[in-house]
């Protein structure tokens, strides 16, 4: 088991500033040094010939393009909360 001392766990918790009271040091510290024994056994692992792009089933979530009429624009400008003619009226975000 890799060791974690109480004091590496605090300088983590300080670069990620995360403020930590004694019980989660100690909790942390044994999480830290499980995942780190986890990276360990992964290492030792032979992977050479392994050829696995993806453990799973990939499927777009994205809908197919459909054809559809046009939008007409006085019933897009019927919602507009402020317009100037056939454009939509917004706050400045930039100065000049």
């Amino acid at each position: 088991m890799m060791a974690i001392s109480r004091e590496e766990v605090l300088k983590i918790a300080r670069l990620a500033h995360i403020e930590l009271d004694e019980n989660k040091v100690e909790k942390y510290r044994k999480d830290l040094c499980s995942v780190l024994d986890h990276i360990d056994k992964l290492r030792d692992l032979d992977a050479q010939d392994a050829r696995m792009t993806h453990p799973v089933g990939v499927e777009s979530c994205l809908r197919e393009d459909e054809v559809a009429q046009p939008l007409v624009p006085a019933d897009v400008m019927r919602n507009a909360p402020d317009r100037d003619g056939d454009q939509f009226r917004v706050p400045k975000v930039l100065e000049d």
